[in-house]
């Protein structure tokens, strides 16, 4: 996946091969970063990927020259999501195979430590021992010694190099025992048993890394391969990839919607739950939108394709929800320091364990084995796996259910919010306000809508919908308007045949010069049930000609999420364009905490500073172009997908439904997800800082290391997929 900044800036993310652990991902990302034109680089060893962020292109193959000379594979990204799955299937396989036969091949060296429990005393034979050890170490067990010599060539130590220095020691000593014909001391079964043990360790995370990926494979399985396509008056089936924007495209019922379009004729309901998390299909009918990989569940519908292939919503998505993946969070900074010295460290503990039991006790053999049990163990992919194994599950979680989480970095601070501040229309209303009364001055209803309509023609504001959609249902044909002038957050100003007109909240109205003093009581008595009002005015005539009333209703669940939020302990605060009426009705209905009424684009990011100067931790939630710089002003910002573009470009976290009730779902998938980040990072060092000293004073054998280190790498793995329980709650 590559994203192109501008004609020279590009940031793209190349797929890795041959990492064992968490100093490989270390020493990828340095040798990048290292390089001319990087800007940046952050290499994940859990989704075997780097994510590198260039000045020019040009400078894409030497990233990839500069990872192949360390020894791993940059791999093409040229398969579609169904190939990379076989493909991994097929890797899994070979694993199984070779895991099968060094497990066969071990089974009669332990054999006789088992019958040793039950006092039957038998060893085969050290020759024996040397033709079953021999495959394991060397074949089954070239992987190791291959990465070991690619890391040592680049001055570099990793876990492959503990498992081939600790299990060579073992093989070595053995055979040089057998050579002066010593049969009871020989150690071929705890190099074959370590390396069988890592092999199956290795193999059980990597089918636990592949099942954390699982949402991303969800929604690629989403899109069809064909689609039904109008070509000279018939539909014909043709592949995805030939279908162009523009194209009229029929789905059955039962099919799933191959592109982005807009209905043009026909009725259905669509489920669109593994896009927005909504478990209640949505109505189609003409003039929607509908989104490619939702379900057409009830009747057909013919499409205009607006987006396809990358374009398409859900290709955005998944591309979120990668680059969410790949993303470092802050608290992996810590680990990151921590691996970057820990194999040097262990190798250096190892070798003080086996001089203290050589010179203290005389008996180097026992030293040796002593040594090699601290090489084993001390294996840091546990260290490696604890935060991004976390991350992946969580950010998959929060796609399936509807919420877009963009990177780590918000995924870890959602979680200590402390207030939440909230714009009002689309987001605690339906956002779809409809004119329920009016007042003309000096014209009569057609003529008043007529002006007021001439004005909007052109705005996408929610407001301007309603007035136009009143206007229809009067039967008014809107006049042409020319010279229009936007003031954000206010209103506009335009030319209507031979006068200039002014349409706006009470604000605009005196900034403007205009009394309406005439129209207080009437415009009071529709904010204090929560209505919006507008006036409008003749700028040429110098006075106030009409005023509207809008009434926006609140969400069914609004006051559900604001009491879910005080629950936990959040603010809540209405921070709106409207007047103080409207907002104090809205603020109180709902239980929140404040309200902020006729404020500017600009004054809501000043808002949000505000919150942030007194300590606390802040998401906006907002879905217009004026709620932008708020949005990223704040710790975390969270855009409805019903909402703009910008909207979402500027949030951290994106809802792809406008229910409200997603926000608290969005902040406890955040601190569910810290708090398996925290038990994989306690987990992955208690491992450690326990084992290591165990080994290093005798108490653990390599064997047992082995099991030690392979059990600690799927435990952390398998704590993370519990996230996968924490549901968020479904009655919405």
């Amino acid at each position: 996946m590559t994203t192109q900044s501008n004609p020279k800036s590009f940031e793209t993310t190349l797929p890795i091969e041959g990492m064992s652990c968490a100093s490989c991902a270390l020493r990828i990302e340095k040798t990048i970063k290292a390089l001319p034109l990087i800007t940046n680089a952050s290499v994940s060893f859990a989704t075997e990927s780097a994510k590198v962020s260039v000045q020019h292109s040009d400078a894409i193959p030497q990233v990839i020259e500069a990872i192949e000379k360390l020894g791993y594979k940059v791999t093409p990204n040229t398969l579609n999501s169904s190939q990379k799955q076989d493909e991994k299937m097929a890797q899994l396989k070979k694993e199984r195979f070779h895991i099968l036969w060094a497990a066969v091949l071990t089974a009669p060296l332990v054999l006789p430590m088992i019958l040793s429990f039950g006092g039957i005393h038998w060893m085969p034979p050290g020759w024996v021992q040397l033709l079953l050890a021999t495959p394991v170490q060397f074949i089954f067990g070239a992987r190791f010694y291959k990465a070991s010599f690619k890391a040592l060539r680049s001055k570099t130590a990793t876990m492959d190099v503990l498992v081939a220095l600790g299990t060579t020691a073992a093989f070595g000593l053995s055979l040089y025992q057998l050579g002066k014909g010593g049969h009871s001391h020989l150690y071929f079964e705890a190099s074959a048993v370590v390396i069988t043990l890592i092999l199956l360790g290795k193999h059980l995370e990597s089918r636990a890394k592949q099942y954390t990926s699982k949402a991303i494979q969800a929604l690629q399985a989403l899109k069809p391969e064909t689609a039904r396509v109008l070509i000279q008056g018939l539909f014909l089936e043709v592949p995805l990839i030939k279908v162009k924007v523009g194209d009229t495209v029929l789905v059955h019922a039962g099919e799933t919607i191959p592109v982005d379009g807009r209905v043009i004729e026909g009725f259905s309901e669509v489920d669109e739950s593994l896009i927005t998390g909504e478990s209640l299909p949505t109505s189609k009918t003409i003039g929607d939108t509908v989104t490619g990989g939702s379900l057409n569940t009830v009747g057909p519908l013919t499409v205009t394709t607006t987006a396809i292939g990358n374009d398409t919503l859900l290709s955005s998505i998944i591309r979120l929800v990668e680059a969410a993946q790949s993303n470092k969070a802050p608290i992996q900074r810590l680990v990151d320091q921590v691996s970057a010295i820990f194999v040097p460290v262990v190798m250096g503990f190892a070798s003080i364990t086996i001089l203290t039991w050589g010179l203290v006790t005389g008996h180097w053999e026992a030293a040796l084995i002593n040594g090699i049990s601290v090489l084993v163990i001390a294996c840091p992919c546990a260290l490696g796996l604890a935060t991004p194994t976390a991350l992946i599950v969580g950010t998959g979680l929060g796609a399936k259910n509807g919420i877009l989480i963009k990177d780590a970095e918000t995924l870890e601070r959602a979680h200590a919010l402390t207030a939440v501040i909230f714009d009002k229309t689309g987001t605690l209303t339906e956002g779809k306000p409809k004119v329920t009364d009016f007042i003309s001055i000096q014209h009569n209803t057609s003529e008043l809508f007529a002006y007021a309509s001439a004005l909007q023609q052109s705005s996408e504001h929610p407001l301007a919908k309603a007035i136009l959609e009143k206007s229809s249902e009067l039967n008014v044909i809107p006049l042409k308007a020319k010279n229009i002038t936007i003031y954000p957050g206010l209103g506009l100003q335009g030319h209507v045949e031979n006068s200039s007109l002014v349409l706006g909240n009470q604000k605009l109205m005196q900034d403007q010069g205009f009394a309406i003093d005439t129209l207080q009581t009437w415009a009071h008595s529709h904010e204090k049930t929560g209505a919006s009002v507008s006036y409008l005015a003749n700028l040429s005539l110098q006075q106030v000609i009409g005023a509207f009333a809008f009434s926006d209703p609140i969400k069914t669940n609004a006051l559900k999420t604001i009491q879910t939020l005080q629950t936990h302990h959040i603010k809540t605060y209405l921070l709106t364009g409207d007047n103080e009426g409207t907002a104090k009705a809205v603020s109180q209905a709902l239980g929140m905490d404040g309200f902020n009424a006729n404020v500017l684009p600009d004054n809501k990011a000043l808002f949000v500073n505000t919150l942030k100067s007194q300590g606390h931790t802040v998401a906006m939630v907002g879905d217009g172009i004026n709620d932008a710089p708020a949005l990223a002003a704040a710790d975390v910002g969270i855009a409805l997908s019903t909402g703009t573009d910008i909207a979402m470009h500027s949030a951290g976290i994106t809802l792809m439904s406008g229910n409200p009730l997603r926000i608290p779902d969005a902040i406890r998938i955040s601190s569910k997800t810290y708090s398996k980040i925290k038990q994989n990072l306690f987990w992955a060092f208690i491992y450690n800082s326990v084992g290591i000293p165990l080994a290093a004073f005798g108490f653990l054998s390599p064997q047992l290391a082995g099991a030690a280190m392979a059990f600690s790498s799927v435990s952390v793995i398998a704590n993370s997929l519990l996230l996968n329980f924490a549901e968020p709650s479904r009655n919405h």
